[in-house]
């Protein structure tokens, strides 16, 4: 037990904030993050003896908190709450201002907003630090299919940062 315990936590002890901060981006609520992060290491826990390739585990780990989010889906239907009733309370933004914590709102709704093919892989990428190699991996598309996605994705982006910063200003 204690050999499965020290492998456990040499292969992914260490990716709990970086899973949190995955789960936050796909959830945008602090409690179920954190739920989706321990439900997510208890899989691990369990399916640890079938990962076959240690130097996978990020991208295997990253994969089983992806569905355990979808599984929030089958399970039941989440709550529609307004823009207002969502937390906001993650570790990266604590010591932004106002202005700061607009701004990634932004982005992040912007990000969310764009269709799935897009908005997963840039967040695999930017969120999960991952390789388009490893995206690709777990996506099951071809590296050029990320590296397009990724492209399109960024333009996506950018047009709506950029429409949005329009209609800012003209307020």
């Amino acid at each position: 037990m204690k050999q499965k315990e020290r492998k456990f936590d040499a292969l992914i002890g260490h990716l709990s904030d970086d899973l949190y901060r995955f789960a936050f981006w796909l959830c945008k609520n602090d409690a179920l993050a954190k739920d989706l992060v321990q439900e997510t290491y208890l899989r691990a826990w369990k399916a640890l003896d079938s990962l076959r390739n240690e130097k996978a585990a990020k991208s295997w780990i990253f994969m089983i908190l992806r569905r355990e989010f979808a599984r929030l889906f089958e399970r039941k239907v989440p709550p529609i709450s307004s823009l207002d009733d969502l937390e906001y309370d993650i570790e990266d933004t604590k010591h932004h201002g106002p202005d700061d914590k607009l701004e990634i709102d932004i982005v992040r709704d912007a990000i969310l907003n764009l269709d799935k093919k897009y908005s997963e892989p840039l967040m695999l990428q930017v969120v999960g630090g991952f390789s388009c190699d490893e995206i690709a991996q777990q996506l099951d598309i071809s590296k050029s299919a990320v590296m397009t996605q990724l492209f399109r994705a960024r333009s996506k982006l950018q047009t709506a940062l950029t429409r949005e910063s329009k209609i800012g200003k003209s307020l």
